[in-house]
């Protein structure tokens, strides 16, 4: 690169001074100044640039090994599920899957419903109990117990 030292700069501003002039010298410094800062700020953005490129395509690497990676457990997972299958068809089935007809379709048991009301809610006391012997078996609101307990007027 350029080695100014500090003497050159001061040979080089000597002759700007001698050549420009002191009344155009401190304007031509601050437009040199500004110049430099955006040639500063421009090197600095391609840099930013050229660093995002390199991080792209390094994260593009290992999106890709990623992809290789989940791609190859999938495979092992489906082969797996596939023995995992045949030996539990092997174990399951009453002969041996060599003597088994192509034509025979395993048969399994008819499902019956349980003949249950799930939305009834049944207590464990039986409800002619509750009857007999007086415990109320339905809620009251405030309102509603107000008016059944409330004393009547005789006239």
């Amino acid at each position: 690169m350029l080695d100014i030292g500090v003497t050159k700069l001061a040979i080089i501003g000597g002759i700007a001074l001698v050549v420009i002039g002191p009344e155009r010298l401190p304007g031509l410094a601050r437009m040199i100044g500004t110049l430099m800062g955006r040639a500063q700020r421009y090197v600095a953005d391609v840099k930013a640039e050229v660093s995002r490129s390199m991080d792209l395509d390094e994260l593009k690497k290992m999106k890709e090994t990623m992809e290789d990676a989940a791609r190859d457990v999938g495979q092992s997972i489906k082969t797996g599920a596939s023995e995992f299958e045949k030996q539990w068809s092997d174990a399951t089935s009453d002969t041996p899957a060599s003597s088994l007809a192509g034509d025979v379709a395993p048969s399994y048991p008819q499902y019956r419903h349980p003949g249950k009301k799930w939305r009834l809610k049944q207590g464990a006391t039986p409800q002619w109990y509750k009857a007999r012997a007086g415990i109320r078996t339905k809620a009251l609101s405030g309102a509603a117990r107000v008016a059944r307990y409330r004393p009547h007027k005789f006239n």
